[in-house]
């Protein structure tokens, strides 16, 4: 009798680190979220540019950042207005550096803060499952160089306040980038 309770205990034990193995981190959806190792600014389409103003807006900006995506995600954007389903979209964070050209005043992107990678989870199936995963998307970011080890720990507090007024449009503000207006 022992010896059957003991089997049937181990065997309970055994599901249930298998099982929150599987809750607690999808190998595969966790392989996604990275920072792809394609050349992104060359070969992706540019979907915009958002500057933020330096706490004195004489100071010109203090960010840029510079969002980018496959082209065949675009296409399929200008098809049926929204990402399909495994689209990724990377955010260069940069600070800028603003100097007086003869031009006037000009801000340009200068040293690489990092990089906020979105995966489209359409159907939310990683949604639970990690908290890097839900409102339809993967959230990370990954500070300066690094491309695999996010900073990110709950995309919920770390990612959806930003993001939570363009809910209306997928959590992205499209408004920003000029070729998905149709």
């Amino acid at each position: 009798m022992s010896l059957l309770l003991l089997g049937v205990l181990a065997i309970t034990a055994a599901l249930a680190q298998s099982n929150s193995a599987i809750v607690a981190s999808p190998p595969e959806a966790n392989a996604r979220l990275h920072v792809p190792s394609v050349d992104y600014r060359r070969d992706w389409v540019q979907l915009g540019t958002f500057s933020l103003l330096a706490d004195d807006p004489e100071e010109g900006a203090k960010e840029f950042h510079i969002v980018y995506t496959p082209p065949e995600s675009v296409d399929a954007y200008l098809k049926t207005g929204v990402f399909p389903d495994g689209t990724v979209l990377v955010k260069d964070v940069f600070v800028t550096r603003t100097e007086t050209l003869t031009t006037g005043t000009a801000s340009y992107a200068d040293t690489l803060i990092g990089r906020f990678v979105m995966v489209k989870d359409e159907a939310d199936r990683y949604a639970g499952t990690s908290p890097l995963w839900g409102d339809g998307w993967g959230w990370a970011f990954y500070e300066g160089s690094e491309t695999q080890t996010t900073v990110t720990t709950d995309y919920q507090e770390d990612c959806l306040g930003c993001h939570e007024p363009a809910r209306e449009d997928d959590l992205l503000y499209v408004r920003g980038y000029p070729i998905l207006k149709r």
